[in-house]
């Protein structure tokens, strides 16, 4: 891991001005990247044994009282989104880092670039239809189509850019969340706008208590796997565009902060350590207050679902993303201070396998909850759910070290690679780069 500080304010940093960034593989960036694919898990997995209705509001599914409730209020103020939220961000820098790599190796950086978005894109197709509906890849590849213009922008202008684009989906959102809750308690007459009412309608049902989507889901994740996937190509199939048109603005704004993050050297390891402790306390002594707030707000509301709307989707979006810079801060300084030990070396493993660790996440989960599988979907308490999370953690952590002693890649990591490239990549390994400790 790299040393060296750098002490220059984010906002001041300019890629025009400062030396090349190395384009070595950084073990800070693969373990905290290995934090975050976990992470990830640790907020789908409600999703992955559980009616849709209840990611978001306890009270439709998988309790909403004692030790569920606890969970649910754990996971909402210092998980969910917040993971999403750094997953984003570290795409954005692996891709600078992906295209500083092709230059440096004289291949066309644009040509690498869209080649592996396209690819990626065949994946998260094959994931979402085939596997799970919760894919994120489309989205990724999707958003990193566009991503590519933005490469050889300095940190400030970067910056900029991304706060323009989180301000513009908070804002959208933020705006239909005070109509409907206006609307909601009579400051706005029923027949003001029929629009408004079937948003109202629509958005009440989806972050409500709606038992109707609680029994097809029930039912349908509960039978075969032809039936899971013809709700898929029937009722779902245009989920993905919709995904996209609904989190390009946020989405794509993480990824620049993460362009940003990378260029200032924060994700690569080089700041001081107080530095990454000052980022992290500043963080979260300003997000988590709000998260807090918000989440004492829909208990207080007894989880009606359009404040479960206004709450997890408009009102947290700014203070979730300062919370997962204020996570990435937290992570890189205590990456710093185990620097050298054999669990960060496990991290950095797991995070360079993060494909095929994330895809493998969704293939053991649905195997286990979907009837196909074990049939356990509906079954396990919100809280127990997180056992199935650190069994998969513990699997993650076990596999990917080894593996990477043995091949250069993960296998789908492998995959991906010689698509792009058109051309079968070396698998085998002659010298391992991990350390053994």
């Amino acid at each position: 891991m790299a040393t060296q500080a750098v002490e220059q304010p984010l906002a001041a940093s300019d890629a025009a001005d400062s030396p090349p960034i190395s384009v070595d593989r950084f073990a800070s960036l693969d373990a905290i990247r290995g934090v975050a694919v976990m992470g990830i898990l640790a907020m789908n997995i409600v999703a992955f044994a559980m009616p849709m209705t209840a990611y978001f509001n306890p009270a439709a599914f998988g309790g909403d009282s004692g030790i569920d409730l606890a969970a649910w209020f754990f996971n909402f103020v210092l998980v969910d989104s917040k993971m999403r939220a750094l997953f984003s961000i570290l795409f954005g820098a692996s891709t600078l880092l992906v295209i500083q790599r092709a230059m440096a190796g004289d291949r066309s950086a644009a040509g690498a670039h869209y080649s592996r978005m396209l690819w990626l894109l065949v994946f998260g197709l094959v994931h979402f239809y085939l596997i799970w509906f919760g894919d994120i890849l489309i989205l990724y590849a999707l958003c990193g189509l566009i991503l590519f213009a933005f490469r050889n922008l300095s940190v400030k202008a970067l910056t900029i850019w991304a706060v323009a684009l989180i301000t513009l989906q908070t804002l959208y959102y933020s705006m239909i969340s005070l109509g409907m809750l206006a609307a909601q308690s009579g400051a706005i007459p029923p027949e003001s706008g029929e629009g408004l009412q079937a948003a109202i309608r629509e958005i009440g049902a989806s972050f409500g208590t709606d038992q109707s989507l609680v029994t097809r889901d029930l039912a349908v994740y509960g039978s075969g796997y032809a039936d899971i996937v013809g709700l898929r190509t029937s009722e779902f199939l245009w989920m993905p565009v919709m995904g996209f048109l609904q989190g390009v603005l946020d989405t794509l704004g993480l990824m620049l902060i993460g362009m940003a993050l990378y260029k200032s050297r924060m994700l690569t390891g080089e700041w001081l350590g107080r530095r990454y402790a000052k980022w992290a306390l500043v963080c979260f002594a300003i997000a988590l207050p709000v998260v807090v707030a918000l989440a004492l707000y829909q208990i207080a509301s007894g989880f009606d679902g359009i404040a479960v709307f206004a709450a997890s989707i408009a009102f947290s979006l700014p203070f979730d993303i300062l919370m997962a810079v204020g996570w990435a801060a937290l992570i890189m300084w205590l990456i710093g201070r185990a620097s050298g030990s054999t669990f960060v070396a496990h991290l950095a493993a797991a995070g360079r396998m993060a494909f095929s660790n994330y895809l493998g996440t969704s293939i053991v989960m649905t195997t286990i909850f979907y009837g196909y599988g074990l049939g356990l979907f509906g079954e396990v308490s919100r809280a127990a759910l997180y056992l199935f999370v650190i069994g998969m953690w513990a699997i993650i952590l076990a596999w990917s070290k080894p593996w990477l002693e043995l091949f250069e890649y993960g296998p789908l990591e492998w995959l991906w690679r010689s698509l792009a490239r058109m051309k079968l990549q070396p698998m085998r390994r002659l010298i391992s780069p991990i350390a053994n400790h």
